[in-house]
Formats: C-alpha cells, sequence, structure tokens
C-alpha cells in the first residue's frame, strides 16, 4: 500500500505552519468496553488526551525492570547498535530502541494484560508495537525532548494513517517536579499541528538527539499553552502514564542528581497499520518505526 490509497488527512512539513481539527476518534473502543480502565477514567481520557495511573507495575517488577536497564545500557555490543541513542554532549545512552525484541523481560512487559489491555481498550482493537524504549536521563545534564505532537512525526515519517496510536510511559525511578519530568497540554489532542519546513533525509539520526524538523513555532506553543495549560507528571517509581498520539508534550533538562528513567511503548491498532511517509523522502528504520503488525498476544 502506498500513500496514493490513502488520504491525507493531516498536511505537515510544509511550507507553512497549519492547524487542523482532529480528523479521528480519541477512544475508538465503547465507553462501557470491558478492560482494566474505569468507565469515568475512559472519559478523562478522552476529555484530557491522558491518563495517569499510580502503580501500573508493583516495587518488585520495577526492580527487574531497573536491572535489565542497567544492564542494557552497560552492554558494549548494545551501546554500538544503531538502536542506541547518545546524548551529544556527555556521548552517554539517551535511548535503547525495540527493547521489547532484545529483552525478554520487557517483551514480557508489553504482553502483560495491564498493559496491552488498555491499549486494545482505548484503541477498540488488537494492537501491535510499532515502537519501544527505555529513556535513560541520569542526573546533572540529561538533556530533555523539546515540545511534540508523536503523530506529527509518525504521519510524516512513518507512514500512520490515523490517530489510532496510544503511548505509555511507565516509571523506574521516581519523577519529581524537578528532574525533568513528562508535561503535557491537556486538551490539546483534539488539535493538530501540522509544521513547516521539508524533512531532511534520515533526519530521525539528528531528531533523536535533538529535535529540529517536526518542532512547533514559539508562537503555536504559546497559544496552545493559552488555551490548554501544561500539566507536570510526577509519582513514583511504577507509575504511567497513558497519552494519545497528537497530545502536544515534552520534558525538560535534567540537572538534579535525582536520575529519570522510563520504558515507553507505542501502541497502533492493527487497523491502522503504516504505508509509505507522508511527508519524508524515506521511511525511517523499522526498529523506530515498525512494519512488522503482528498483533500483540
Amino acid at each position: 500500500m502506498t500513500t496514493a490509497t490513502v488520504k491525507d488527512l493531516y498536511p505537515t512539513r510544509g511550507t507553512a505552519e497549519v492547524t487542523v481539527p482532529r480528523q479521528d476518534p480519541v477512544l475508538w473502543g465503547a465507553p462501557d468496553t470491558p478492560g482494566p480502565i474505569g468507565t469515568a477514567d475512559l472519559q478523562a481520557y478522552e476529555r484530557d488526551g491522558f491518563l495517569a495511573v499510580d502503580q501500573l507495575i508493583g516495587p518488585d517488577e520495577v526492580e527487574v525492570c531497573k536491572r535489565e536497564l542497567d544492564r542494557l545500557v552497560a552492554d558494549p555490543a548494545i551501546r554500538a547498535d544503531e538502536r542506541s541513542i547518545v546524548e551529544p554532549g556527555s556521548k552517554e545512552i539517551r535511548s535503547v530502541f525495540e527493547v521489547h525484541r532484545i529483552s525478554e523481560v520487557f517483551a514480557n512487559l508489553v504482553r502483560d494484560p495491564r498493559v496491552v489491555g488498555r491499549a486494545r481498550q482505548i484503541l477498540g482493537s488488537d494492537v501491535y508495537v510499532h515502537q519501544s524504549r527505555i529513556n535513560v536521563k541520569p542526573g546533572f545534564g540529561a538533556s530533555g525532548f523539546y515540545w511534540h505532537s508523536d503523530f506529527e512525526t509518525w504521519h510524516a515519517e512513518d507512514g500512520l494513517p490515523n490517530m489510532r496510536t496510544v503511548s505509555v510511559s511507565i516509571a523506574l525511578t521516581e519523577n519529581h517536579d524537578t528532574n525533568g519530568g513528562l508535561m503535557i497540554m491537556p486538551g490539546s489532542h483534539r488539535t493538530f499541528l501540522g509544521c513547516a519546513g521539508a524533512t531532511p533525509k534520515d533526519n530521525y539520526k539528528k531528531s533523536l538527539q535533538m529535535q529540529d524538523a517536526g518542532t512547533p513555532s514559539d508562537e503555536a506553543l504559546t497559544a496552545l499553552a493559552g488555551e490548554h495549560g501544561i500539566r507536570l507528571f510526577t509519582g513514583r517509581a511504577g507509575s504511567a502514564t497513558w497519552f494519545d498520539c497528537n497530545a502536544m508534550h515534552g520534558s525538560g533538562d535534567n540537572i538534579t542528581p535525582f536520575p529519570r528513567s522510563n520504558v515507553f511503548i507505542v501502541f497502533n491498532s492493527v487497523e491502522n497499520t503504516a504505508v509509505e511517509p507522508f511527508a519524508a523522502p524515506v521511511r525511517r528504520p523499522e526498529f523506530i518505526g515498525a512494519r512488522d503488525f503482528t498483533p500483540v498476544r
């Protein structure tokens, strides 16, 4: 399938920034669909574009995941792999992608009913993993992620046609209000912001370290923040934040002594599989944007 057979509902990476009202549902399943998310929380997710879960996994499970994160980061073979992204300054590992394929610990987490069950409930179908990674944000200078909508990139560079994708960030360390936590603009998921500027070839090599293409303007961010406000997420290790693919979000640098690490999983509906990129010369590598659409079982 190519983009010639799929209508582009969300134009982006043109000569000018554009805003488009969301053309897709937020909840694809029925509000009363059985699952781990209660009806009130589903309604809150639909309204705000996110759902915070105080303890998705327990302390013992957190320790298992932390040990696995440490093992992966310390492995020279993992560091040398293209799936590892390093900090431009310190040269320390920033992210390791496709962790559900290189680690049985994280593969089991993806398959856990508490995790995949929520994704199925929100997206109203079977799901596959579009992307997975661990993010390592040690203290004293780890850089943040600038404001962006994930869907803008996944649409432009991976070819996801519709907003039928949900992410979960599971904290493996405590999220303080000072160590570079996740920030989301509640309600911003209902407006698509198409960014200005063409996508360079192999843009992912730069954007995973420091984002450029797909970055909203200061004026657009000011308007969105003025309308929706900003929510900062804190919580103990094991807590999680589920958020819609089009939610405007970002995180600041971590200049505290307290590390902030998390595992990040992106579930996409099997009914929304990737086609050719809508606004990029080539697809990103499969370890960033999957082309294996096998449902999670």
